[in-house]
């Protein structure tokens, strides 16, 4: 169980995929005008009272990529994205300082979980003694991922091979499930299909124009 008091919770933005499926990549996507993946996202933590912003890119990317620099976000790079997902979070969590208590962690293709939710989950770690916390709903996990500081460890310490869940199932005991009728928080953008189905729904919803 988590024993520190939460304090202070940081954002990690996993940024780095090689996004083979969708042929581009996924964080400079646009959703409006002047609005990207890698923007509403940092948006949606830096209104939730999430600090400090950390994204994580690759090598490839400007060196001040549009969406960063509003947010304060500090940009760092995966040098062997290809090592896979946990390689990306251990970059992004190794630059969380150490008295950062908490941490949520969530991809820059779940871009539209509502700023309502993700304060939902921190408001729930606060009033409880969970080590993990996490939208769902119908048995389906979303983002963001909510961990103690003593997951945070652990994750740093796993080996590339392992996956994220596989992790955070060491903490099955100390997890809250929290359910949430956000679509967003479980609508992951994957290809280009799944990219214009998105861009309608916006167009159709709310008059927004991606592209």
């Amino acid at each position: 169980m988590r024993s520190a008091s939460l304090d202070a919770v940081a954002g990690v933005v996993l940024a780095a995929g090689r996004s083979v499926r969708m042929g581009r990549p996924k964080a400079f996507l646009p959703l409006g005008v002047g609005e990207t993946f890698l923007s509403r996202v940092l948006f949606t933590l830096d209104a939730a009272g999430a600090a400090p912003l950390i994204v994580v890119g690759t090598a490839e990317w400007p060196a001040d990529p549009a969406g960063v620099s509003p947010h304060r976000a500090r940009l760092v790079f995966n040098p062997a994205p290809d090592r896979g997902q946990v390689s990306s979070l251990q970059c992004g969590l190794a630059a969380v300082p150490p008295a950062i208590t908490a941490v949520l962690f969530t991809l820059v293709d779940v871009p539209l979980v509502t700023v309502d939710t993700v304060r939902t989950l921190i408001d729930v770690m606060r009033g409880t003694d969970a080590d993990v916390v996490r939208p769902e709903r119908s048995g389906r996990h979303g983002h963001p991922v909510l961990v103690a500081r003593t997951v945070v460890e652990d994750l740093l310490a796993a080996n590339v091979s392992e996956t994220a869940r596989a992790v955070l199932g060491r903490y099955a005991a100390s997890t809250v499930d929290v359910p949430v009728q956000d679509e967003g928080a479980f609508l992951d953008i994957d290809t280009p299909e799944e990219y214009e189905r998105l861009a309608r729904t916006l167009r159709e919803a709310r008059g927004v124009e991606p592209g």
